[in-house]
């Protein structure tokens, strides 16, 4: 007589020893999970409200490094005067540096972090 072990959905039967197991994820692939949602999350620049710069400055920059409309310019820097901050661009973390820097030599205060 042959004894086999079967599949029943998440259970395994082991016809040999006559016990049940159910599978389980590991901590590995917990872990790779977790990673994996971390990297899908897109980086953001940040400007912040600032007592230096003048709106109709930061609307023009916006404008001219982002090539936003003057409507949508004008509505980001109203943002970042009345909430203190938006959110001016996303993408790669390479290219959220790559505009913190420029910003930055605009002389506007801006940071990028994970999007929420």
């Amino acid at each position: 007589m042959a004894l086999c072990n079967t599949v029943r959905g998440d259970v395994v039967v082991d016809a040999a020893n006559a016990t049940l197991s159910a599978a389980q994820a590991t901590p590995e692939a917990v872990e790779y999970t977790e990673i994996l949602e971390a990297e899908d999350r897109p980086w953001v620049t940040v400007v912040w409200d600032d007592p230096v710069n003048l709106m109709h400055y930061v609307t023009y920059i916006f404008q001219k490094l982002f090539g936003y409309s003057k409507a949508k310019a004008t509505e980001l820097m109203l943002k970042v005067h009345n909430e203190g901050k938006a959110v001016v661009s996303s993408g790669s973390r390479d290219k959220m540096e790559h505009d913190v820097q420029r910003l930055h030599a605009a002389g506007l205060w801006a940071t990028m972090q994970r999007d929420d």
